[in-house]
């Protein structure tokens, strides 16, 4: 094998380990975010308290990159876990409250998700938000469900 093919063959495997090392750093898709609601959804009706404990935390597989459980009281839409860690400063909200830095009521629209009977999940999409990586909002889309007296949510960045 001469000098240039050896130099070919490492620039391509060099170029492959970047681009799986980028793919690794890119955020969570719509299924699995949704597989996420899912295991917060059965935690909560398993141990209410212990599931709020580890989604503010971001322990026990309710954290995956830029995927985390967040969820509100359905009587009066107080955050009660937020798993953000640029956003732990909300827990405790009225989420009805909450706008994007476009002005959409995105509180009002995940709180009125988490109205809808429970085992019924609904989509709430065109929001801005912070990744727990980044302060700076981006696009995002949420998941919710209502599981007894509370919601959660996981969303999934654009």
């Amino acid at each position: 094998m001469n000098t240039k093919n050896k130099f070919t063959i490492a620039a391509s495997v060099a170029a492959l380990m970047l681009s799986a090392a980028a793919f690794a750093q890119q955020g969570g898709t719509a299924q699995e975010a949704k597989a996420m609601l899912d295991k917060a959804v059965a935690a909560v009706k398993a141990d209410k308290t212990k599931a709020l404990d580890q989604f503010n935390k971001r322990e026990g597989g309710f954290s995956d990159r830029d995927l985390y459980v967040f969820c509100a009281n359905v009587a009066d839409a107080k955050l009660v876990a937020l798993g953000n860690p640029n956003a732990k400063q909300l827990i405790g909200t009225d989420a009805r409250t909450l706008k994007d830095a476009n002005g959409m009521a995105y509180g009002q629209a995940l709180f009125n998700a988490g109205q809808k009977p429970e085992g019924q999940v609904t989509e709430v999409s065109g929001y801005l938000f912070s990744r727990p990586s980044d302060p700076t909002p981006v696009p995002k889309n949420s998941f919710v469900e209502k599981v007894g007296d509370i919601y959660c949510g996981v969303g999934y960045y654009k």
